[in-house]
């Protein structure tokens, strides 16, 4: 069962559409049910100051993505970067348990925009490189102490 707040932003979906000439792109997918989504997002000051989606998928790919794009704008990169997957799901006040990977997709997505982003300014993420290695993903939190 889907919450009120989910159905909502399915039936009412914010921020869709393209960004002319985005500072970073992010595209992800699930092979499994066949969702893909895409987030592009604009940059200033190190700040999100517009994130629109893409989504090809099911109403909870579709609410997920629209409520990626609210928790995410405004942020810093860092802040954005800090956005999981359970924070998606818990901002729609919960997702159909079989509906929680469009929750790490919109995440997913969102981080790999972000990702491209210092990729075309010629940066690294820091700490991605140790991430890479514990063979982490995008929202999952290293267990080294």
């Amino acid at each position: 069962m889907y919450s009120q707040k989910c159905m909502e932003h399915f039936r009412n979906p914010r921020n869709v559409g393209t960004i002319e000439n985005p500072d970073g792109v992010g595209r992800v997918g699930n092979p499994v049910c066949g969702d893909l989504m895409e987030i592009q997002i604009k940059v200033e000051n190190g700040i999100l100051t517009d994130v629109k989606f893409r989504t090809f998928g099911c109403g909870a790919a579709i609410a997920t993505s629209s409520m990626i794009t609210e928790l995410a704008k405004g942020k810093t990169l860092e802040e954005a970067l800090k956005i999981t997957r359970g924070d998606v799901a818990d901002a729609l006040e919960g997702l159909p348990p079989i509906k929680m990977h469009c929750s790490n997709l919109a995440a997913d997505a969102l981080h790999a925009a972000i990702k491209d982003y210092y990729k075309r300014q010629g940066k690294a993420l820091e700490g991605d490189d140790e991430r890479r290695e514990e063979g982490l993903h995008d929202g999952e939190e290293s267990t080294k102490t």
